[in-house]
């Protein structure tokens, strides 16, 4: 919360040796994907019915990290860029507890969740502010890949979608995602994820609003941080 981490547009030295930011990217997200499919993978041999709403949780979990793990580093602009060691370790630590976390209390202390819980208020509407989250982010990151659509990997100021009105709508989606996450899971797992993203995402948003008006003298001052016309 309180430290930049160094990569993207704030890499600075001090952090020790480093690898490709692919690379990096894919090792400190793929946990969430091994450890939450070997969770459902046991779960499912103890099945005398098929859980459909252990299937609509894996389903959502899964589909945001394909994302994150494997589809954002192919698409992303960034070879020739490295991270440290240091944070991809870091990353990687707190990704296989959180994946824990959550694939322990679903598929093990909270396991099964009534087949009603598909049609109860909170998980109807815990799903769609994860999907509109979701949404806001891979689109949000589809306008960042855009402006490196020659090939170049310098920074440049993104004009479309909520980025109009935000200077990062990718974190504000995302930050939704989980708060949608929390409240389809009703669950302290759930709440502790979008509580540890919010620690994460929003000093994260507030200094990539500052590096943007420290080295963009076109920016839009009357752009927000993270929220649209509130902050």
């Amino acid at each position: 919360m309180f430290i930049r981490a160094p990569y993207g547009r704030h890499e600075r030295p001090g952090w020790g040796p480093r690898l490709p930011s692919r690379i990096g990217w894919i090792i400190m997200e793929s946990p969430c994907i091994l450890i939450m499919t070997v969770f459902f993978g046991f779960g499912v041999t103890k099945w005398s019915v098929i859980d459909f709403t252990a299937i609509t949780f894996y389903t959502m979990w899964i589909a945001h990290y394909i994302h994150r793990s494997w589809v954002w580093p192919a698409r992303a602009r960034i070879t020739g860029k490295r991270m440290p060691f240091s944070i991809v370790f870091f990353a990687v630590a707190f990704n296989s507890i959180n994946s824990w976390i959550n694939a322990e209390w679903l598929y093990s202390l909270h396991h099964p969740y009534p087949s009603s819980w598909l049609y109860s208020p909170q998980f109807v509407i815990g799903l769609v502010l994860f999907l509109i989250g979701m949404s806001i982010n891979i689109k949000s990151d589809n306008i960042l890949f855009s402006l490196r659509h020659d090939g170049k990997t310098d920074y440049k100021i993104p004009n479309k979608g909520l980025f109009k009105w935000v200077s990062c709508p990718n974190y504000f989606g995302e930050i939704i995602e989980w708060c949608g996450w929390a409240l389809a899971t009703w669950s302290l797992a759930g709440l502790s994820f979008a509580i540890w993203g919010m620690a994460n995402l929003i000093p994260r948003a507030r200094s990539n609003h500052k590096w943007y008006l420290k080295n963009f003298s076109d920016y839009p001052v009357e752009r927000k941080i993270l929220i649209p016309k509130i902050w």
